[in-house]
């Protein structure tokens, strides 16, 4: 059998419960489905950061996005400077790109004969720093945006500089669906590396009116349309929304973010089927996550995590722990499922260890090799612990922190506010923290964190000097 093909399919804040096969029970997934009942589901598997850029670099370096120093999204002028976020604390400064001096799993494919494809969201730099200078042969839709730019976001036409539209163009994941069945469709025997990066389902939250009045009607059969959807809390500990609350959705419901992630399921089946009409199926690896957790807390919330904690930008596990499923026909057993814990830069050696082909030791230095797991081995992955490091405020409403994950125990360190350990394997949802009850452990994870952050040059976000309270939890612990 010749190499096998990856299909690498990226989505864009969809959340840990997202799917049915999640446990969703309003959303429409058919097609993802298919990819989790045919491979194998990971329940803790994780992204390397809570917000987008630095999951992606993560994803495509091998590393930790503390050990890179993108450890942010990337904004505008100003907003990788130090203290551009103001708090409690003033943010860490950060890179505002994946360097060129990071060899990408793209690169490593195609120094071994495959042809690499980007498709879709990059959000890694600006033009110098785009995918043709990261090792893809070809980049349909990525630029330096983090969500579809111009007016009419996701409906043609389109402000995007590496997709012009097309005629009979109308939604834009549609036709980065196209554009992956183009290519599998019109390839020849070489193996490729596919990277599928959808722009949905993050913001603008937009939909066909068909399909949205689709899901309206749902909703309303199912009794969920009047239900209280979104709860207001607290202010915003960061400055530039100290104006405004935090408003959480605690239910889903939203019938447009529906939509959008049947549009986006719908593409997916899509490129499978192109995989079994070209008989290429069998030898494809495909793989299908997610770069953080999903929207719940701000920009209209339009979706719910629960039972996990908050969502994107938040440290608590809706921030961070994403679907995961691989499929690998006659390789990887059907309906296997796993609690592996998994995290972004693991995703480096292990294609290349499953394409037979030579680890890059050098360059993916945080990715651990989960391939004995894909094999039914579990007795060979021994993962140890994973660490995140987000000393950023962001626009979501979560706080700058760091936290380790070790087996059942994670450990969250709070810059400014203090530190919360939590048992996962009975609290799920991270309501109880054991900090005072378990010290020990608590001592243990935490130096383990400080000596990992020594090791990658994180760096710590320092106290703001002209800090003065307002939100109400700040206000009540001064009191």
């Amino acid at each position: 059998m010749s190499a096998p093909n990856i299909l690498f399919i990226l989505t864009d804040d969809l959340g840990w419960k997202d799917l049915v096969c999640m446990g969703s029970e309003f959303y429409e997934t058919p097609n993802i489905d298919r990819i989790a009942a045919e491979g194998m589901l990971f329940t803790d598997a994780y992204a390397a950061a809570p917000v987008c850029s630095p999951t992606r670099a993560s994803i495509l370096s091998g590393k930790y996005p503390a050990r890179i120093g993108l450890t942010h999204y990337i904004g505008g002028p100003g907003h990788c400077e130090p203290g551009a976020e103001k708090g409690k604390m003033l943010s860490a400064p950060y890179v505002p790109f994946l360097p060129l001096t990071e060899k990408s799993m793209a690169s490593a494919f195609k120094q071994h004969g495959y042809k690499t494809w980007h498709i879709g969201k990059w959000h890694l730099g600006s033009e110098e720093y785009w995918p043709l200078n990261h090792g893809f042969d070809k980049n349909i839709g990525g630029c330096h945006s983090g969500q579809p730019p111009g007016k009419n976001g996701y409906f043609a036409p389109w402000d995007i500089p590496t997709l012009a539209p097309k005629e009979n163009d109308d939604y834009l994941t549609d036709r980065l669906g196209d554009e992956a069945v183009q290519l599998i469709s019109q390839n020849d025997d070489t193996p490729f590396f596919m990277y599928l990066s959808f722009y949905s389902v993050h913001t603008p939250i937009m939909a066909k009116p068909d399909k949205v009045k689709k899901y309206q009607k749902k909703a309303h059969e199912l009794g969920i349309d009047n239900k209280t959807a979104l709860v207001e809390g607290d202010w915003y500990p960061c400055e530039h929304k100290k104006n405004e609350r935090i408003v959480r959705r605690v239910i889903q419901s939203d019938p447009v973010y529906a939509a959008m992630i049947e549009h986006l399921d719908e593409n997916v089946g899509k490129v499978l089927a192109a995989l079994d009409t070209k008989g290429i199926a069998q030898n494809t690896i495909v793989v299908f996550t997610s770069d953080n957790g999903g929207l719940s807390s701000s920009a209209g919330s339009p979706t719910c995590n629960a039972p996990l904690a908050e969502g994107k930008g938040w440290m608590y596990e809706g921030g961070s722990r994403e679907p995961l499923f691989l499929r690998w026909p006659d390789r990887i057993e059907a309906g296997g499922r796993s609690n592996a814990v998994i995290t972004s830069p693991d995703f480096y050696p292990t294609l290349l260890e499953a394409c037979e082909l030579p680890l890059e030791e050098q360059q993916h230095v945080d990715g651990k090799s989960f391939l004995s797991v894909l094999r039914g081995d579990t007795n060979k992955h021994n993962r140890g612990a994973i660490f995140w490091h987000y000393p950023h405020y962001g626009n979501n409403g979560g706080e700058p922190g760091c936290s380790i994950r070790r087996g059942q125990w994670k450990l969250i360190e709070f810059f400014g506010r203090g530190t919360e350990l939590y048992n996962l394997n009975t609290d799920l949802s991270e309501e109880h923290n054991l900090i005072n009850d378990n010290p020990q452990i608590a001592q243990e994870l935490l130096d383990e964190l400080h000596a990992w952050q020594k090791e990658v040059n994180a760096i710590i976000p320092v106290e703001n000097p002209d800090w003065e309270p307002w939100m109400e939890s700040d206000l009540k612990s001064i009191d």
